[in-house]
């Protein structure tokens, strides 16, 4: 992972967790991902991270510490997307801060149709969900499944539907466990982490590959 993905990062924190690290798909200078990342790519859903250059100058991606991001996630900056400590990105979600193209003119990218987007700290963003430019969310906020989010959400939601509303409020004072408390030993995670991997990819053997081709309906 140091070899490979680092140095396509323009950082890249302590005790990176890439599960399926071949099917990250990065574009483009900027990117930046903080400490504890946690990763799941699969080769039918991909994660990309793309940040396009402009007129202005290179586009960024920065992504906090503790946070997870699940199969098939697509954040696409033109000019900048911001996601904070411990947010979750569910399988799927989408997060651009660009139109790529004007209403009237559709020969140039970017133009007027670009918006900075945040995400604050411990932000939940559901499968399938899409955040559009110029959207920030407040901390611990939850985005819906499948919600399409196309202005501000304040702190302390769920919001769900198109376009999406809120439809709870969260109760502040409440204690909430972040992903931050997963890591108070790193060293053990990560340990923890490469085990279940193995123990998780064991039966992904050349010989069970094979076996598959030959006879895919037999019973081990």
């Amino acid at each position: 992972m140091q070899h490979f993905i680092a140095p396509e990062l323009e950082s890249l924190g302590n005790y990176p967790h890439i599960v399926g690290p071949r099917h990250l798909r990065l574009f483009g200078a900027g990117i930046h991902i903080g400490d504890c990342l946690h990763m799941a790519c699969d080769p039918d859903r991909n994660v990309r991270l793309i940040a396009w250059p402009n007129a202005s100058g290179p586009a960024t991606i920065r992504i906090g510490n503790y946070c997870l991001i699940s199969p098939g996630v697509k954040i696409q900056a033109a000019d900048s997307v911001v996601i904070g400590d411990n947010c979750m990105l569910a399988a799927e979600a989408s997060i651009s801060d660009s139109d790529w193209h004007g209403l009237y003119n559709r020969l140039r990218p970017f133009g007027n149709a670009t918006a900075a987007v945040t995400l604050g700290d411990n932000v939940w963003i559901g499968e399938r969900a899409i955040v559009t430019k110029g959207v920030s969310i407040g901390n611990n906020s939850v985005v819906g499944a499948g919600a399409v989010v196309t202005s501000d959400v304040p702190q302390n939601v769920v919001v769900a539907g198109v376009p999406a509303k809120i439809v709870k409020h969260l109760i502040p004072k409440r204690r909430m466990l972040k992903r931050e408390a997963m890591f108070t030993d790193a060293q053990h995670f990560e340990a923890t982490a490469k085990e279940l991997d193995r123990y998780v990819m064991g039966a992904n053997s050349l010989f069970g590959w094979l076996r598959q081709l030959v006879a895919p309906n037999k019973k081990r």
